[in-house]
């Protein structure tokens, strides 16, 4: 068997920034240990298949290195880039998750996908949490599945550098998100995120983390059309809008390697 490869830089509209994700496009079911291997082979933070259902609906899982993911928004923006790249003629694409249908429409040079929204609540401060950070938190708020920290400044939350084994440590939570309100007057917000438990030290753009941080943003700063700015060394710009309990999450991507996996 052969399958098309793909490897997309998503949130950014310049190749070698952003979150590259490797996108397979597959024409039957495969395995799901074969899917685990493959995307601890491409060792990127996902790795997404696509498989073909009806017109315009396609089966997508997402894998890191190390687990099977229930959401990711950078690789979903990746794999509806890679379709409509190679021909798919549908308008608007819809996905089959363990996170439910995902949809994805195109809006000019941007794709805007549409996602469960994941209010987070105040939670108090684990002890475990400023040794491992390495920084004093603001406010610290439990979504789904990440953790929330609130910083006193967007210099704060470039500057963090955490202890990635005593993050790792922390119980029952996918990841951690830095953020703080922006200081540059392109963005309303700046964060980082975290996830060493699922085998990403620092995760260069994450969709499904906005899923958390549009919520909270757009409470605290009294409006639904955000953009936020990932402050990871590649970097990347999520534009969110929020929608009762969806949030749209929109950004670019940019083709950067197409193969064929022979495995």
């Amino acid at each position: 068997m052969t399958f098309p490869l793909y490897q997309v830089d998503a949130f950014t509209d310049t190749a070698f920034a952003g979150n590259p994700a490797a996108v397979v496009l597959i024409d039957q079911p495969v395995d799901a240990q074969w899917m685990g291997r493959v995307a601890a082979e491409m060792n990127l933070s996902e790795t997404a298949f696509v498989e073909p259902r009806e017109t315009g609906v396609y089966g997508l899982r997402w894998f890191t290195p190390r687990v099977e993911v229930d959401l990711c928004g950078h690789a979903t923006l990746a794999a509806a880039h890679v379709l409509w790249e190679t021909g798919v003629e549908a308008t608007e694409l819809h996905f089959e998750t363990r996170s439910g249908r995902l949809t994805a429409v195109r809006r000019g040079q941007w794709i805007e996908m549409n996602f469960p929204a994941d209010p987070s609540k105040a939670i108090v401060v684990p002890h475990e949490l400023e040794p491992a950070l390495r920084v004093k938190p603001m406010h610290v708020r439990r979504g789904r599945d990440d953790m929330l920290v609130e910083l006193e400044s967007a210099d704060a939350v470039r500057q963090v550098h955490p202890n990635f084994n005593k993050l790792a440590a922390l119980a029952d939570v996918r990841g951690i998100i830095v953020t703080a309100a922006s200081d540059d007057d392109r963005y309303d917000f700046i964060s980082r995120f975290f996830a060493p438990a699922a085998g990403i030290d620092e995760d260069p753009v994450t969709g499904s983390a906005h899923c958390t941080l549009g919520a909270y943003w757009a409470q605290k700063l009294r409006d639904d059309d955000l953009v936020g700015y990932q402050a990871s060394p590649r970097g990347g710009v999520v534009r969110v809008r929020l929608d009762g309990d969806r949030v749209r999450l929109s950004g670019q991507a940019v083709t950067v390697l197409r193969g064929e996996l022979t495995a």
